[in-house]
């Protein structure tokens, strides 16, 4: 009971025959978090969530999936309640998240899986299914079709100042970690969502996503319990070419759905030309519905019954 109430869970109202529970995967740098929801005794559809995020970010449409549906959310490494990197390692996040995704279904000796990704994690399951075809069974990507795709020059650009960054970051003092009252971090967490999250969401985002400071520093209020390092973790971007090769080896049966207005785009073009490269050798359903980026979190009434038929139907 203690854990559940560090983890901000204590009070979860679950409709009638819903059932979830906190998990570790030992990986070897520490652990990678977990909710596991629903029965255990099955191979479970792998949800991951988006750069920043938390396993959190499912916590209002896995329960109004059928009660018999199997869904382990994953927190990435350096998010949520999972291990960070230790120091003097970069976050790579796409790449990182194929590799971690291959330790998972690895460690649990499952075979033929079906990922179910927003944002990032859309991403990481484009790749995965791209990077091993024989072993992806179906994926759900939600607001994104493929790892965010930038002009070579803008990669080459931005390399120096990157990793001057991350050594920034690495060499943080403990004492120059930003500390804020509940209330006020909710409010800094609202404002860099930009309106995708609703408050209300903001807070369960947060039951994962911060922390009491601890009391050997000497302060009062929370913390992001997030890697800094995170921020910059945009190296080893790739091009639309590299996306769309990617695009050619997936086989699996794909539902995209992309949220209106949902993320703002800086080439749709991009987007949709993935779209039609993954029709050239998967089963592709391409739905637009109305939301937020962050639409399962924020309007998952609207997405549910499109992710049911989808995961009943093929």
């Amino acid at each position: 009971m203690a854990e559940e109430k560090v983890n901000g869970y204590h009070k979860e109202d679950l409709p009638l025959g819903i059932q979830v529970e906190e998990i570790e995967i030992p990986v070897p740098w520490g652990h990678v978090a977990g909710r596991w929801w629903g029965p255990k005794n099955k191979q479970p559809m792998i949800a991951i969530h988006g750069w920043q995020d938390n396993a959190g970010t499912w916590d209002k449409l896995i329960p109004l999936l059928p009660a018999t549906t199997s869904v382990l959310c994953v927190d990435l490494p350096g998010h949520g309640l999972s291990t960070h990197y230790p120091t003097g390692m970069l976050y790579y996040i796409f790449w990182d998240g194929i590799a971690l995704l291959r330790r998972i279904v690895k460690y649990f000796k499952w075979s033929k899986v079906t990922l179910m990704g927003h944002s990032l994690g859309g991403a990481l399951s484009f790749m995965y299914a791209a990077s091993f075809p024989d072993d992806v069974d179906k994926i759900i990507c939600i607001d994104i079709a493929s790892p965010c795709v930038r002009a070579p020059e803008h990669m080459v650009k931005n390399t120096g100042g990157m990793i001057d960054k991350n050594l920034d970051y690495e060499n943080l003092p403990e004492d120059k970690i930003p500390c804020y009252d509940y209330e006020e971090m909710i409010d800094i967490v609202c404002d860099a969502y930009k309106g995708s999250v609703s408050r209300e969401n903001c807070k369960v985002l947060m039951k994962r996503g911060m922390a009491p400071v601890p009391a050997h520093m000497n302060k009062k209020g929370y913390y992001f319990k997030r890697d800094p390092r995170l921020k910059v973790a945009g190296l080893a971007m790739m091009s639309i070419e590299t996306a769309l090769e990617y695009a050619s080896k997936v086989t699996c049966k794909v539902l995209n759905i992309r949220a209106i207005p949902g993320q703002k785009w800086e080439r749709l073009d991009y987007y949709l030309d993935v779209v039609e490269k993954l029709k050239q050798n998967a089963d592709v359903n391409y739905i637009e519905v109305e939301g937020t980026h962050h639409v399962h979190l924020n309007a998952p009434q609207n997405i549910v019954t499109i992710i049911e038929d989808f995961l009943e139907l093929y």
